[in-house]
């Protein structure tokens, strides 16, 4: 059964104006071209991946000699397939240690989201530990996990530093640290991040790494602002999209997943803990297909 069986009211509509589009047509014209079109950019797919799609829409249609409007259904799926599937970047690594630097604006459900990586590396059987805000305190107590944090105000690298030094004396196979949240001022979250990095590399050479950026799907177009500035100032191996289950704005992560050739490894779709799901594209795409 499908991820999104239940909890499909991002793409529902989606889903529905693409079927009604090519239902109501007898032929493959610009005119069903021009409505995908529209149907695609409207919700939140955005102008250049929107056209990108199309592009390869039409020339699948030409190359495969396409002329029933039931066929297109099956082209513009296997297109946007390939446009969110990454491969095997799209898995969080398997090593270990592995720090997890996890970064994204306040209110964005990235606190929500550690807490609920956390529960899900421990039922995989690895050892984890956090670092940092108040609030992973709560989500510590109910992984059972250790959470090392300093008082309000204190440097994030400092936190990461003794976190390091925890981990590493007790073994510990996934060390997954809260950022700040602040966008307003870039200098300050650049020399930020860049410091808890260069702690990182200092103190835990030998540890993998990911660096989560946590997206909050309701807002759209703002995501993708907010990976292009992200991005600008430390490198993102994987997305977490947040709050899939009650936003009809899904079509955000073909965008970012094409325009910034980032893969989304992290999707979450409930407030409950077990409600962080790895990204699966197929069943995704799919699911905007009514699949």
């Amino acid at each position: 059964m499908s991820l999104f069986s239940e909890k499909k009211s991002f793409f529902g509509r989606l889903s529905e104006k693409i079927s009604d589009a090519i239902m109501l047509r007898a032929s493959v014209d610009e005119d069903l071209m021009d409505e995908l079109e529209e149907i695609l950019i409207t919700s939140d797919i955005g102008m250049d991946t929107t056209m990108t799609i199309m592009e390869e829409l039409r020339k699948n249609i030409k190359n495969n000699n396409i002329t029933e409007p039931a066929r297109v259904t099956g082209a513009l799926k296997e297109i946007m397939t390939g446009l969110v599937d990454k491969g095997e970047r799209q898995k969080l690594s398997q090593e270990k240690p592995l720090v997890v630097l996890v970064i994204g604006i306040n209110g964005g459900g990235k606190t929500t989201t550690i807490g609920k990586l956390a529960y899900k590396c421990r039922k995989e059987g690895r050892t984890v530990m956090l670092a940092a805000a108040e609030q992973l305190v709560i989500w510590g107590q109910r992984n059972n996990v250790n959470v090392i944090k300093h008082k309000e105000g204190a440097d994030p690298s400092a936190v990461v530093y003794d976190a390091i030094q925890s981990a590493k004396a007790k073994g510990i196979d996934v060390l997954i640290c809260d950022t700040a949240g602040r966008l307003q001022n870039k200098k300050n979250l650049m020399d930020e991040l860049e410091k808890m990095n260069r702690v990182i590399d200092r103190e835990f050479p030998e540890a993998a790494r990911e660096t989560l950026l946590v997206l909050d799907a309701t807002t759209g177009k703002n995501a993708v602002s907010q990976a292009q500035e992200f991005g600008n100032v430390t490198d993102i191996t994987g997305i977490v999209l947040t709050k899939l289950d009650g936003t009809a704005k899904g079509g955000i992560a073909v965008t970012v997943a094409d325009q910034f050739d980032m893969p989304i490894k992290f999707i979450g779709v409930g407030e409950g803990i077990e409600d962080l799901k790895e990204f699966v594209p197929e069943e995704f795409i799919g699911g905007i297909f009514d699949e």
